[in-house]
């Protein structure tokens, strides 16, 4: 396991071995990664590695496993060369049927010129005009196909070109793929990760995830550990970018074998199955060609029998095989589907394959990723608690916020912590534009939060402005909260500091010992934290994110105005605070998806969720935009409705399902296909990229027509093995837009169902 070596050129003796193998790899490939590198103690990990963590490898040890194991890069596969896919376009399916036609005509026109003294020239021209078609359509479809090697060169576009190596005790940059095991790797903020990473120090350090979970906030590392690598927060991930921070980690798998690299392989190697389209046109080359011959043999023998002269007899025979050859359908199908794929380009589907566009019309069901597809893609301050009270704000997506008072004190005390305790900030030059379409240097909560303070308080930057940080806490994972104090501006008559604190809602109160309620400072009795428990968990409940917020007022004889506040020391009080209140944000969903979904659902389009998000956050859309419909109830609902533990519930009472990914990894083919046979709604949550394909698969062996949509690398393998993948336009990466077969220009599911009104008609 702590090696990767490359395989042997004498593994593969034959044909059928190399075939047997390769399926055997696609298969283990299928798997979840099986690794302990992780979670061993960092002693064993040494040691296995045979590497020092402060010296880092010799030079000569490096260059020896350089040697043994090849460099650090994704291996192409095995690519058919470009003439043999243009000759297989040429004589592929229909096109074989019209060679057959045209090689005849030849054949009679041939015989004519021997035996007639003035020739007719119509089978001459009537074979150029088949060879014409099949010359035309073949180079169409050659240049419509050809992006197999495009999806390996949007991988290779993901490798960064360098990385800061410990060797011999000393840091010096060297070209990614030299990297080798157990080397020691540093990096920090804007970095693109070299490999797969057991981090060994970070500093404060966040990775952008999504293109390999699917979570759209960035993840905070430490050295804690999780079973799942993918989840496990002392992992950094190749290809993978640093947001902020630094940190050090030991090369523990390089390219083919890291997670990204398996993903790549993954997706390269599945086989796309034939489209709808195509299975109707090679039953119809079928059925037309036995028609065609067995009505030309028919009356070759009925000539014979009559004493016709043989010649006559077999440009007879010839002619009617080829008028019964319907020599223009390619052309026309071609055509159709060309016509429709630019009406739907014009409604923000584009298409990249045109046996595609009959597919989405004959869609049965839809996998849908969540983010950015069912929801906007962007956090939204959805719910606030002060003054025991929830309120709701607004999520729509051109939101005002002008329903929401800001008389209470309790408000105004939460909003000046929203905009003071706040990193983010927005672009130059914007302030013509909506609050909702600006641009924020920011993570997607501070970014959120900074957005409603606008939108509801107005010139946020200004009071920022006026009220100057003096001392400044990041957020990390050990503490759990960020702090800023702030000095008052000159006119104000009260010039004592402001402390502003944000964070996880259960350590904020810890920090509290009153709260601020109706306008009136009341003591952190077990009565509040009660009703703040009871509002967290509802919040939290509705797969909202929550965070909790607090201030203070600094005593101007111990703090003057010109006190030297020293962040590391923390030389000022973080306890004994004044708890203002709570906000919850979620990615809400577009608006236009729940009469999407409903039209699918009328339309007899199953939709399921698939996202690496989690459960109740996943659960909570799903109602929301219909795939789980109001009264419909999973396992966990019937629970507790009953209040019986889930065990004593039968699964097939439940229409409804929310299955979480380390569920699935435990299940077999026939558990799957179950649960998609006795749940008309289901949700999967927290999903690898293998089990998204597995989901896939299972959906096709019910017989359903597949439409897959996604955006990040981890929905490749799913994209390319579906009847149809739907890469985003906007949010989706290199990768899931080489692997799919129409992209949606505006990222919105609504456009799907647009798509497929447009689709049914070629279906037809």
């Amino acid at each position: 396991m702590g090696v990767d070596k490359k395989p042997h050129p004498n593994d593969v003796k034959n044909g059928t071995k190399a075939k047997t193998k390769g399926q055997k790899d696609m298969e283990d490939l299928k798997q979840e990664v099986d690794m302990d590198e992780h979670v061993i103690p960092l002693e064993e990990l040494y040691r296995r590695l045979q590497t020092d963590p402060r010296n880092g490898l010799s030079n000569n040890e490096a260059k020896e496993r350089l040697a043994r194991d090849g460099p650090n890069a994704l291996t192409p596969p095995k690519s058919t060369p470009a003439w043999v896919k243009f000759i297989q376009e040429m004589t592929g399916g229909f096109s074989l049927l019209l060679w057959a036609g045209a090689i005849l005509c030849f054949i009679g026109y041939g015989i004519e010129i021997a035996s007639a003294t003035y020739p007719v020239y119509d089978n001459l021209y009537l074979g150029c005009v088949l060879a014409g078609v099949v010359f035309l359509t073949g180079c169409f479809s050659f240049f419509q196909r050809a992006k197999s090697d495009a999806i390996m060169d949007s991988f290779k576009s993901m490798v960064p070109q360098y990385a800061l190596v410990l060797r011999n005790g000393e840091k010096s940059s060297i070209m990614a793929d030299q990297l080798v095991m157990g080397d020691v790797v540093e990096i920090k903020g804007g970095d693109r990760i070299p490999a797969d990473l057991r981090m060994i120090e970070v500093k404060g350090m966040k990775v952008d995830n999504s293109s390999l979970t699917g979570e759209s906030e960035p993840q905070s590392r430490s050295l804690e550990s999780h079973p799942n690598p993918l989840e496990s927060k002392n992992m950094a991930f190749f290809s993978t970018n640093i947001v902020e921070g630094a940190g050090i980690g030991v090369v523990i798998r390089r390219g083919d074998n890291t997670i990204m690299g398996r993903i790549a392989r993954l997706t390269t190697g599945l086989e796309s199955g034939e489209t709808p389209i195509a299975k109707e046109i090679h039953h119809f080359i079928f059925l037309i060609t036995f028609v065609a011959v067995f009505l030309g043999v028919s009356f070759l023998i009925v000539c014979f029998v009559l004493g016709y002269p043989w010649l006559n007899t077999i440009i007879f025979m010839i002619g009617i095989i080829v008028a019964n050859v319907p020599e223009g359908l390619l052309a026309t199908v071609t055509v159709c589907l060309t016509l429709t794929a630019k009406r739907m380009a014009k409604k923000n589907c584009l298409v990249k394959n045109l046996e595609a566009v009959e597919t989405l019309g004959s869609t049965s069901t839809i996998c849908s990723d969540k983010t950015g597809t069912l929801t906007q893609n962007r956090m939204t301050v959805s719910h606030l608690w002060f003054d025991n009270d929830i309120v709701t704000a607004d999520t729509s997506e051109n939101r005002t916020g002008g329903d929401l008072s800001t008389t209470s004190e309790a408000l105004q005390s939460l909003l000046r912590v929203v905009v003071l305790c706040n990193r983010a900030v927005f672009k130059a030059g914007q302030d013509a534009l909506p609050v909702v379409k600006r641009e924020v240097s920011g993570d997607a909560s501070e970014t959120a939060l900074l957005k409603f303070g606008e939108i509801t308080w107005q010139k946020t930057m200004d009071y920022r402005a006026r009220h100057h940080a003096v001392c400044e806490i990041p957020f990390n994972s050990t503490n759990k909260f960020q702090l800023s104090i702030h000095e008052r501006p000159p006119e104000e008559k009260d010039q004592s500091h402001i402390l502003v604190m944000k964070g996880a809602p259960e350590r904020i109160l810890d920090r509290c010992s009153t709260i601020l309620v109706n306008g009136a400072e009341e003591p952190m009795t077990e009565e509040w934290k009660q009703r703040f428990n009871d509002a967290y968990l509802d919040l939290g409940g509705m797969g909202e994110r929550v965070l909790g917020f607090c201030d203070y007022f600094l005593p101007l004889d111990k703090y003057p105005r010109g006190f030297k506040f020293d962040g590391e020391e923390m030389n000022f009080p973080t306890s004994g605070l004044r708890f203002v209140g709570l906000i919850s944000m979620i990615d809400p969903p577009r608006s236009a998806v729940p009469d999407a979904v409903a039209k699918c659902r009328s339309a007899g389009i199953r939709v399921i969720m698939v996202t690496g998000d989690h459960p109740i956050t996943a659960k909570a859309i799903a109602q929301s935009v219909g795939i789980i419909s109001a009264g419909n109830e999973t396992v966990e609902d019937i629970a507790q409705r009953l209040n019986i533990d889930v065990n004593r519930v039968n699964p097939r009472q439940a229409k409804a399902a929310v299955i979480h990914g380390g569920d699935l990894k435990d299940m077999n083919s026939q558990e799957i296909d179950d649960i998609l046979i006795h749940h008309s709604e289901i949700v999967f949550a927290r999903t690898s990229p293998q089990q998204k394909l597995i989901i896939v698969e299972a959906c096709q062996r019910q017989g359903a027509i597949v439409a897959v949509t996604g955006d990040g690398v981890n929905d490749s393998p799913a994209l390319k093995k579906a009847d149809i993948g739907i890469a985003m336009g906007i949010s989706g990466s290199d990768v899931s837009k080489q692997a799919a077969d129409m992209i949606l220009l505006d990222d919105n599911f609504a456009s799907i169902v647009t798509g497929v009104e447009e689709g049914v008609p070629n279906s037809v």
